[in-house]
């Protein structure tokens, strides 16, 4: 999108504002509920804030700025979470979960320096997951069989809310197409990695693009990510063709975290190995840690997309700047 402020011809809200929030709520309940039952999830409470030296935090792509402030209480700074990648880990071996048991939280996060579009917001609703694995499960087959659990369940979530809601008439298209960053290079070289997935979902309505992170033939990667979760040849991100926008939206995205070796490998690449003194990177190290999958599912997003909304702030209230507000005010479109 040229703009940050698109509004497809034609479009109205598909409902008013009191209809929204009743979809929304039975969105969320509904999908926890099948996400929980897909992968075998127990929900737990999970921090707004953790201390800014343990490591914690989510770095993102190395640029962005966390909300950073002092407790005078505690005498150290906290960060507001940017993502919960490396808590969860932590939480599943301090909760004392079992083999292929996980957990299922509520993330709430501030990305300060967030560009804002549609799709965009500087707060972050997730639903964050995180299970534990064994070392035979590190590969793509189990990566894969993860992801399609997830279609299925935002598949079933759409044809109750169908069934609820006639007047909403979700598309989730349940067959996955499965490539990695390399082969979508490889198929549209003179494109950016945003012009490929728009090619790529246009023609295929459900994609999952895996080996997000390291350098590509062409030198650049996909996508940035932190060296310290997600491990970069066994990760990437679930989207599907918004038809309301007519372009890709990402709605999740996941891996199969790190193990020391693998940690190692990229602080080096990414020229972040003093992380190595932190209190989580040291748990990980000494194999203080679970080997784990996880990701993030955006709550806001799905939303969005399962209701045709053209706005993330349709369906979330956050700030927008004036000229956002003023555009869609004219049109009749209420952000939230």
């Amino acid at each position: 999108m040229a703009s940050k402020i698109f509004i497809p011809d034609g479009y109205r809200s598909p409902l008013d504002v009191y209809e929204t929030q009743r979809v929304i709520d039975f969105i969320k309940h509904t999908f926890q509920r099948e996400l929980s039952v897909a992968l075998n999830l127990k929900r737990v409470s999970a921090p707004l804030v953790v201390m800014s030296d343990l490591g914690f935090n989510d770095n993102l792509s190395g640029v962005e700025r966390p909300v950073r402030f002092d407790v005078p209480a505690v005498g150290q700074d906290s960060e507001v979470v940017q993502s919960l990648a490396k808590w969860k880990r932590y939480a599943l071996k301090k909760y004392d979960f079992s083999l292929h048991e996980g957990l299922l939280t509520d993330m709430n996060a501030i990305r300060r320096d967030e560009a804002l579009d549609n799709l965009h917001s500087i707060y972050v609703d997730q639903w964050d997951w995180e299970m534990i694995i064994d070392g035979g499960d590190r590969n793509e087959a189990f990566l894969h069989e993860t992801v399609e659990r997830i279609v299925s369940a935002i598949a079933r979530v759409g044809e109750e809310l169908h069934w609820r809601f006639p007047k909403l008439t979700p598309k989730v298209e349940r067959d996955i197409f499965f490539i990695t960053s390399q082969e979508l290079e490889d198929a549209y070289p003179d494109l950016t990695p945003e012009e490929r997935e728009h090619e790529l979902l246009k023609a295929h309505h459900t994609a999952f693009i895996s080996q997000i992170g390291g350098a590509l033939r062409s030198g650049k990667p996909h996508g940035s990510r932190s060296p310290d979760y997600d491990d970069w040849s066994l990760n990437g991100d679930l989207l599907f063709w918004d038809e309301t926008l007519k372009c890709p939206i990402e709605i999740s995205s996941m891996g199969i975290r790190v193990d020391g070796a693998t940690l190692l490998r990229q602080l080096a690449l990414a020229n972040c190995e003093d992380r190595k003194k932190l209190y989580f990177h040291k748990l990980l190290l000494e194999n203080r840690l679970p080997l784990t999958i996880g990701g993030g599912i955006g709550q806001s997003r799905l939303c969005m997309f399962l209701m045709g909304s053209c706005h993330i702030g349709e369906v979330q209230a956050a700030v927008w700047d004036r000229e956002t507000e003023d555009a869609f005010e004219k049109r009749g479109i209420v952000l939230l």
